[in-house]
């Protein structure tokens, strides 16, 4: 198992944390299904939770035990006992981590694109937390049970350097030093496209798309303020390999600003990439994941000081994706060393 239940277990919680709900069906709900009916009166629950408390007992009409299919019928009185779930813990996983800094403080790994940093929404399992706990046992509480020793996050699709926090104590100044923008995070990004001159900076506000609440904007004139320092390491006919600096921490904000300059990243098909890759009448076989590493991270030590600087190899997959592309863009391989001498 992943996940396991906490402490506490639905059967032992005490009266006050069990909510007790009462409704009175109306001439307008005749005929609905009771799950249904429950499900627009509560939106707070998913219908299969619904489902799972009138399956446990915890609904009545009019006194007497209900089913999910059962029709409501106008003067019911329906009675609900919402019960909150026993909270839910990460637990270790025998899952290979890269370990590029550890101390009792802090640890540095290098996360694989593919996995997720902890279990939410499709991910219950397979994460770097469940990684972690395996090799290290315990962690920082501060991120909660799902979330220990998180400081920050990289997203599914990207590789590269990510602190973790050992103990408490190191959580809260990690934490306050990514508030305060202290922490230097560089990243290595393939874009669709020629980009000139040969550095600049994207200063867009950021915002959840409207349009597609899964990703996020910089097109619209509102939002988090959000700046990307960017220089060019190589072009490739029309692509552009960038090292790119977020200067803030918005969700996406490397995608959704390259994006709104017009040179989606590489694979990110969210923001706009095209699936099918070309160079020239050359088609490139799909890379399977955004081309985004975070090849360098620097930050303050959270208990000496010291400065803390850890650069993650570049991945193989990506180096093998440019070789590819230098190949039928004609231009050396000894160009694509140079470009990342820094990051391998």
């Amino acid at each position: 198992m992943q996940l396991e239940p906490g402490p506490s277990s639905s059967e032992t919680l005490p009266e006050a944390q069990v909510v007790l709900r009462r409704f009175t069906a109306s001439a307008e709900d005749a005929g609905r299904r009771l799950d249904l009916y429950l499900a627009s009166r509560l939106p707070d629950l998913s219908r299969t939770r619904i489902q799972e408390l009138i399956e446990q007992g915890r609904v009545r009409i009019s006194e007497r035990l209900a089913r999910s299919a059962q029709r409501v019928v106008p003067g019911d009185v329906i009675d609900i006992e919402i019960l909150p779930r026993p909270p839910l813990r990460a637990t270790p996983e025998e899952i290979p981590l890269d370990v590029l800094y550890e101390d009792e403080d802090v640890i540095v790994v290098n996360k694989p694109a593919g996995m997720v940093v902890h279990a939410g929404a499709g991910a219950a399992g397979g994460t770097l937390v469940n990684a972690l706990l395996h090799h290290f046992g315990t962690l920082s509480s501060l991120g909660g049970n799902l979330r220990p020793g998180i400081v920050h996050r990289l997203d599914r699709g990207t590789s590269g350097a990510m602190v973790v926090a050992r103990t408490n104590a190191a959580h809260r100044v990690l934490a306050e030093q990514f508030r305060s923008r202290v922490v230097t995070k560089t990243y290595v990004a393939l874009l669709h496209g020629r980009m000139a001159p040969d550095s600049g900076t994207i200063a867009r506000q950021i915002t959840r798309d409207p349009q597609r609440r899964t990703r996020m904007t910089a097109r619209l004139a509102h939002g988090r303020a959000a700046q990307t320092d960017w220089r060019v390491l190589l072009r490739l006919q029309n692509f552009t390999l960038v090292e790119a600096t977020p200067r803030t921490g918005r969700t996406h904000q490397i995608r959704a600003h390259f994006a709104a300059a017009g040179h989606p990243l590489v694979g990110d098909a969210l923001y706009g990439a095209p699936r099918q890759v070309r160079a020239g009448k050359a088609a490139l076989k799909p890379l399977g994941r955004v081309f985004l590493h975070a090849a360098r991270l620097s930050f303050a030590h959270p208990r000496t000081g010291a400065t803390i600087e850890v650069r993650a190899p570049f991945d193989a997959g990506l180096r093998e994706y440019l070789n590819e592309l230098a190949q039928v863009s004609n231009v050396e391989p000894r160009r694509v060393d140079s470009a990342l001498s820094r990051y391998l």
